[in-house]
């Protein structure tokens, strides 16, 4: 006595055959078409002592199970076949009277072997892997559906379409032996043929189902063979089948239904009007859809959310639904914004202020990016604060920064208040980047605090900060692509600041003839200029210039831009062209007067001047930046640096040469990290001396320092060290070594203040906080030498 169980394909049939062969004895087949003659069949197999096989038993009526029961129970040998659902008590009896003297068989999906038998068999030579898998896929390894798409496993072959016409013009049974009409199975069928992974009631609004009628249709799509063995899904090349019958308006029709249950489920509009779309609706319910998908994207895929505002549009959406939403998604994108246009919904005022903000801060505007978010509904003040400490509003920061906003945009102000002390500024500015990441705000913001931090950080000494908040910014996608460009760009520039000019190359052959806004404009033409100056290509420098002239002439920079404009400032001078130069400085040293001349930003200022004097070859000029740097008191090794070589560049200047003391202040301002000031300082000291020995001493290490070095890279060398230059690796030894700062320093010819930097570095680079984790790490990076 056997049972087979499987859905209708699995083979139920076959293995009757070979359950009947390894037997070996009569066998006598009943079926539905030959139920008339049962006793007859009956009778033949008690006096032949023949095998009774049963094939298809849940297509058999009640009173033939009956019989068949009955018989079981008379020591009737038998063998029966049917669907994994019992759907009455006749066969479920019959079931009991079998499986209770022999073993219950469950045909499953074919093994990869039995698979590959079967594609040979079809196909008449071996399959390849790659078919294998491809009809593995495509079948769910159910051997019916394997042998009509066994040729082509992405076909929809018209012997599955008919077949399944039939099934669907049929009535099928449910659990509790009901007919379900064939209608039924087939919407459901349709339904699920769209592979869209919806909710129960999303399934039953779809189909006009109750919940008890779909699951019994789920269980007779099922049982059918039309769905996967986990039964959620539908086979794919079943579903194929499925959708190839239906015409066009069909089609239609059944992505319409499906939206409209997902729109009264309270699903993400984004499925709704991916349905919609694919039905071609164009009516005002389809309108509302394609915006809402919209709004939903502005912020997270921004270039998806203006395909669906215009599917809005074209559905017949009144233009002032989707005016700020335009507006949001194209200011994400760098697209230029047209907001003369069309007049927004009175209740999206607010966010147009927004928008016109952001679009402001991006064209380096910061003065009017701060005027229209202070008249922007909230959070516009407070989005205001950055803006307004940049451009000297202290007072009005102060009283923006009281306003409502989210928690990242709060912690962006409170940080950028602080931004007078840049040490003080950074961990904040760390925390609001942070913030942001998790629970990015829903609004066009006019920077990142990701970018602001990595401004603040050079200004503070910190490069390693500013690098990983540029990363992180980068990787992460933080403000769309607008962002994006201005964090790689901020990167290219911060890192051939220190030293590292190959992403700074790599980045101006990508931004080659792109359309920037004015504020990464001026960035890419700092950055041109660096290079330019570094490599001593005038050309280029011109270039810069070219670019950058434009923009200076707005009149328009503010405090988290002086960095950068050193750069342009320096190449004007060296150009010649000083008219453009004293509107610039004067505009900046307001903005610091204004905010009560604070130190690290008073000394970036005054170094400017000291670089334009150098440049121009005027030790008069020199000697007063020097003095006004001189008359400080700097808290910041990077500003007390700068400090101390002013003078000593003064000095040189009027032709003055320590050849001990340059290098000792050279030193500093490498570790500083400014080491092309370093180099700059030492190589006009060498032409000055009269010392021939203290020149070439002095010109080997400026060309040491003004040497193009690479960002490490994993290819090369020495990138075993964790990125560690030359000199950390030396300075990591001796402390794995276990000397003291002072003890390094005296080995090297360094002063203790350049040791501990050069251990912040470390640390900075190896991503470790405390003394205990850099020393762990270093001794995995650095084994001991031989």
């Amino acid at each position: 006595m056997t049972v087979v169980v499987g859905v209708d394909g699995s083979g139920r049939s076959r293995r009757l055959g070979e359950i009947a062969a390894a037997a070996g004895r009569p066998a006598v087949r009943v079926t539905p078409a030959t139920t008339d003659d049962l006793q007859v069949l009956l009778d033949q197999a008690r006096a032949d002592d023949a095998l009774v096989l049963v094939d298809d038993a849940h297509h058999l009526t009640p009173a033939t199970l009956r019989s068949l029961t009955v018989a079981a129970h008379g020591g009737v040998s038998m063998a029966i076949a049917r669907r994994p659902t019992i759907t009455g008590p006749e066969l479920a009896d019959l079931d009991e009277a079998v499986s209770g003297q022999g073993p219950v068989e469950r045909l499953g999906p074919l093994a990869p072997a039995a698979l590959a038998e079967l594609a040979k068999e079809v196909l008449g030579r071996p399959a390849t892997a790659e078919h294998l898998d491809a009809l593995q896929v495509a079948s769910a390894g159910l051997a019916a559906v394997a042998v009509a798409v066994a040729a082509d496993p992405a076909g929809t072959p018209p012997a599955l379409v008919a077949r399944l016409q039939r099934r669907f013009a049929a009535a099928g049974h449910d659990a509790a032996g009901r007919d379900v009409a064939g209608r039924d199975v087939a919407g459901l069928a349709a339904v699920l043929a769209l592979d869209l992974d919806l909710a129960d009631g999303v399934v039953c609004a779809a189909t006009g189902l109750d919940p008890a009628e779909a699951a019994a249709t789920m269980r007779s799509l099922r049982d059918e063979g039309l769905l996967t063995p986990d039964g959620e899904r539908m086979i794919p090349a079943v579903a194929r089948a499925v959708l190839f019958d239906l015409p066009p308006s069909e089609r239609r029709r059944l992505h319409e239904t499906v939206a409209t249950a997902l729109l009264a489920s309270g699903a993400d509009p984004v499925r709704a009007a991916g349905q919609l779309r694919a039905a071609r609706a164009r009516t005002p319910t389809a309108a509302d859809v394609y915006r809402q998908a919209g709004d939903r994207l502005r912020f997270t895929d921004p270039g998806s959310a203006l395909t669906w505002y215009d599917d809005a549009l074209d559905a017949g959406a009144e233009p002032s639904t989707v005016t700020a939403g335009r507006a949001e998604a194209a200011t994400l994108l760098g697209v230029p914004v047209d907001l003369d246009g069309p007049a927004a919904a009175p209740a999206d005022t607010g966010r147009i202020a927004l928008v016109a903000g952001a679009a402001a801060a991006y064209d380096g505007r910061a003065g009017r990016a701060a005027e229209a978010l202070l008249g922007a509904d909230a959070p516009g003040p407070v989005l205001a604060v950055p803006a307004l400490v940049v451009t000297g509003q202290l007072a009005a920061a102060r009283t923006a920064a009281t306003g409502s906003a989210p928690l990242p945009v709060r912690r962006l102000a409170d940080a950028a208040l602080a931004m007078t002390d840049p040490a003080a500024a950074l961990p904040l500015l760390i925390e609001a980047a942070e913030s942001f990441e998790k629970a990015p705000p829903p609004v066009a913001v006019p920077d990142l605090p990701h970018a602001v931090g990595a401004l603040v950080a050079v200004v503070a000494g910190d490069s390693a900060t500013a690098e990983h908040l540029l990363e992180r910014a980068s990787t992460s996608g933080a403000g769309g692509p607008v962002a994006l460009d201005r964090h790689r760009t901020l990167l290219a520039w911060v890192r051939m600041r220190t030293g590292r000019y190959d992403s700074a190359v790599a980045e101006l052959r990508r931004l080659s003839g792109a359309m920037l806004p004015g504020r990464e404009r001026l960035t890419y033409a700092g950055l041109t200029a660096g290079i330019a100056r570094r490599s001593g290509d005038i050309a280029q420098l011109r270039t810069a210039w070219s670019v950058a002239e434009p923009v200076l002439a707005r009149r328009a920079v503010d405090l988290s831009q002086l960095e950068v404009v050193e750069e342009l400032l320096v190449a004007a001078a060296r150009l010649r062209h000083h008219q453009r130069i004293a509107p610039v400085l004067a505009d900046l040293a307001g903005i610091i007067d204004q905010l009560g001349r604070p130190t690290a930003w008073t000394v970036s200022l005054s170094w400017i001047r000291l670089q334009i004097a150098v440049v121009g070859e005027e030790p008069a000029a020199a000697a007063a930046a020097a003095d006004e740097l001189g008359s400080l008191d700097p808290g910041g090794f990077r500003q007390q640096a700068q400090c101390r070589a002013a003078g000593r560049w003064a000095a040189v200047l009027a032709g003055e040469v320590d050849p001990d003391a340059v290098l000792a202040d050279a030193a500093e301002l490498a570790a500083a990290e400014l080491p092309w000031e370093s180099s700059r300082l030492i190589g006009q000291a060498a032409v000055r001396t009269t010392d021939a020995s203290a020149a070439r001493r002095l010109l080997e290490r400026a060309r040491e320092l003004s040497r193009m070095d690479p960002v490490p890279d994993e290819s090369r060398p020495g990138a075993s060290h964790g990125g560690l230059s030359d000199r950390e690796v030396e300075v990591a030894r001796l402390v794995l070594a276990g000397r003291t700062h002072r003890e390094i320093g005296t080995q090297l010819f360094l002063s203790p203040k350049t040791v501990e930097h050069h251990v912040a570095r470390i640390r900075g680079k190896l991503g470790v906080t405390t003394r205990a984790e850099m020393v762990a790490t270093l001794r995995s990076l650095l084994p001991e030498e031989s």
